[in-house]
């Protein structure tokens, strides 16, 4: 009896282990979502996307502290590259939004082209070049040599 309780301990411990590993390595990458020809959703300019300008449209929650990570990246991004904007949504006053957009924690980011198309999505706290490098392929030729230089 003793053993099998080691054994199932031991079971359990893996499995935990192994879905801790996989979390993290998951956590804070951006998705690519593939562009579909369907229309731009309007809950996305209720929520202050602008067309003409990459949005960084992130979820957040009052007492998520990854949340405040998540807003530093996607602030200091949008500060300093042209063309990107940064906008912060509290999912709790948004549950419409929330549910229209499939969000299903904070933070979320969602990545949105100019064209007002979700282009990306990111669950947990993504790094700057994380975000950098989905908003890159997003801008113009012209926003890009405006941020080199």
């Amino acid at each position: 009896m003793e053993m099998t309780g080691l054994i199932v301990g031991g079971v359990a411990l893996l499995a935990a282990s192994a879905y801790g590993v996989v979390h993290r390595r998951r956590a804070g990458r951006v998705r690519a979502v593939p562009t579909t020809a369907e229309p731009v959703n309007p809950v996305l300019a209720e929520l202050g996307v602008r067309p003409g300008e990459v949005t960084l449209l992130q979820f957040s929650s009052a007492f998520c502290a990854p949340c405040r990570a998540t807003r530093v990246v996607c602030a200091e991004a949008a500060r300093t590259t042209p063309g990107v904007a940064h906008v912060e949504v509290d999912a709790e006053q948004r549950l419409d939004a929330v549910r229209a957009l499939d969000i299903w924690k904070t933070p979320t980011v969602l990545i949105v082209d100019a064209a007002g198309r979700i282009a990306g999505r990111a669950q947990g706290v993504p790094n700057r070049a994380q975000v950098l490098a989905a908003v890159a392929p997003l801008l113009t030729a012209a926003q890009l040599t405006e941020e080199k230089a």
